[in-house]
């Protein structure tokens, strides 16, 4: 039987195009979506996979839609923690609850919905969890102190997950896009991105499926021997 693949914000953006290319694959696949009803059902009926509603920041919900996935697909092999939010602001002018809903959704996220799938995982003895990090949590960006934290966070939980998962035949890793073209990027002011495009040394914004080729690649089966990798996807901007 094919293996059972989740996506967290999977009905937008990169994780959409998680989603489709993990079809693809050949994988059974469930895309975790927060707010945007249109785009879900869009994407329920584009790809035809399962699509469900759940509040990552809330760690029953994220329970409750595991146990669903599982009771309807099977047992989770691969889990895409993709789910993220920006609230931009120097920090001198930022305010308490935009800190807050970056830090909930993009790093307390990925413990919410990691946490009741590692066990089976575990049980099992096969897993794969990739994680969407950031240039912008390796670099650092301005207006981005909570974004970037947040970021960092998520490359320094994939290492220390992979180090506690690598006998247990279970990958940890990390991918940090740099500037992709969904609609997170789009709402960045038109003169700010065609600054940040100028120092992007191939020329140009990255693309969703070229994020998700990464995740195809981390995802296999065959790739037992990568663990606690950070896979950099930014078209040469950041070096490391």
């Amino acid at each position: 039987m094919s293996k059972v693949a989740v996506v967290t914000g999977g009905t937008r953006g990169i994780g959409r195009a998680v989603c489709e290319r993990l079809k693809a694959d050949g994988l059974r696949v469930a895309a975790i979506f927060a707010g945007n009803d249109a785009a879900a059902a869009e994407c329920r009926q584009a790809l035809e996979i399962l699509v469900l509603k759940c509040d990552v920041t809330a760690s029953l919900e994220c329970r409750a839609v595991v146990r669903e996935i599982e009771s309807l697909l099977g047992p989770i092999d691969v889990l895409v923690n993709n789910a993220g939010v920006t609230r931009d602001a120097a920090l001198h002018k930022m305010e308490e609850n935009d800190w807050s809903t970056v830090i909930h959704t993009d790093l307390d996220g990925l413990y919410n919905m990691t946490r009741p799938v590692i066990e089976g995982m575990r049980d099992r003895g096969y897993g794969r969890i990739i994680n969407i990090a950031s240039i912008n949590g390796q670099k650092g960006q301005f207006g981005q102190t909570n974004y970037s934290a947040a970021k960092a966070g998520v490359i320094g939980f994939t290492k220390a997950l992979a180090l506690e998962s690598a006998r247990k035949g279970i990958t940890v890793n990390a991918i940090a896009p740099g500037y992709i073209d969904t609609d997170m990027v789009a709402h960045v002011p038109h003169e700010v991105l065609e600054a940040i495009k100028a120092g992007i040394p191939v020329g140009r914004l990255g693309r969703p499926e070229e994020v998700a080729r990464c995740v195809s690649f981390l995802a296999s089966e065959d790739q037992a021997f990568i663990t606690g990798a950070t896979l950099t996807v930014n078209g040469g901007q950041y070096l490391v």
